[in-house]
């Protein structure tokens, strides 16, 4: 039995600004806002960490009498207007908005789903049940039960269960095991035991998930990635894939996702500010280390050739970082 110590946190590009005054910053906001001055909103909003918005969006009620999201929507438009929204919105807000809006509607985006369900701790998944039903009124879990369908639906209500060890400990000999039963009721046999690659996939902790994948290359001759491809069809194949994927290397991960933004005809923007708002606290400086290492550019460059004006340079504050 081992213990890693690996840091599941990842290393931020925006910290708590130390030089912070709020009563300050919402004085300069309420100018900045009414002159349009986005450089001075940059200035303010996308130096300092989300914690510090909440206080500046306090201060600035309290001081004018109105809500600064609300003073943005009028003064601002857009993308920019997108993406400073985001910044003021509680973390938890943010991330229950966005499942919803990839629910509403005709046809669910899946893969959005499965990025925040992936890579979201107990404790967030628990803070964003919590805002979800707050907003809309009823449990995330009936949203995804009603939109979904299937063994990705199951996957998806496993995930969403808090229920993921996130302890570092390991056991070989358990993750031998775990690996042998997962072969067998896998590739070995002609259908394929959704449920348990379910429970091994939401439930054990990702040190020991590398462990059985190693098990399993050793027990099968291939990657579980490899066995996954062949056995599992659709989104929930993509499900199975992007949490080995997100074990395996989570900046990786994520540093393919922005990509995705950015490739092509055309900028996917919501997604772009999705992921840079939220992975600015969290490791967004290695995922712009992995984003190189990938692709060969930098994930500034890519930002800066597919995005102009005030947009461009509020991206490209939280992605240099504080």
């Amino acid at each position: 039995m081992s213990n890693s110590s690996k840091n599941i946190h990842g290393l931020p590009t925006i910290r708590h600004n130390a030089n912070f005054n709020s009563q300050k910053s919402a004085e300069l906001l309420q100018k900045a806002l009414e002159e349009k001055n986005k450089e001075q909103i940059i200035q303010v909003l996308c130096t300092i960490s989300n914690e510090q918005r909440q206080e500046v969006a306090g201060k600035f009620k309290t001081a004018f009498g109105e809500s600064l999201s609300l003073k943005v929507k009028k003064a601002l438009s857009g993308d920019f207007e997108e993406l400073i929204l985001a910044l003021l919105e509680l973390p938890e807000v943010y991330d229950a908005q966005q499942m919803h809006k990839a629910m509403a509607g005709l046809g669910t985006k899946e893969s959005l789903l499965i990025e925040i369900l992936v890579t979201h701790s107990n404790r967030q998944i628990g803070e964003l049940k919590r805002a979800y039903e707050h907003l809309y009124g009823h449990p995330l879990e009936k949203d995804i039960v009603g939109d979904t369908s299937g063994p990705f639906q199951h996957l998806l209500v496993s995930l969403c269960n808090e229920s993921r060890d996130e302890s570092a400990n390991t056991d070989a000999l358990k993750a031998n095991q775990a690996a042998r039963i997962l072969f067998k009721e896998g590739e070995s046999k002609k259908g394929v035991n959704d449920a348990l690659f379910n429970k091994v996939l939401a439930t054990e902790n990702f040190s020991q998930l590398l462990l059985i994948f190693n098990e399993y290359q050793k027990i099968s001759g291939h990657s579980i990635e490899q066995a996954i491809q062949k056995k599992f069809s659709g989104d929930h194949r993509e499900g199975f894939l992007a949490v080995v994927e997100c074990v395996r290397n989570r900046p990786a991960f994520f540093a393919k996702l922005l990509q995705n933004t950015t490739k092509g005809f055309g900028t996917r923007d919501s997604d772009l500010i999705r992921l840079i708002v939220t992975r600015a606290e969290c490791d967004l400086y290695e995922i712009k280390e992995q984003y190189v290492k990938l692709f060969d550019t930098t994930l500034e460059k890519a930002i800066g050739g597919d995005c102009s004006g005030a947009y461009k340079d509020g991206l490209l504050t939280l992605t240099e970082g504080n």
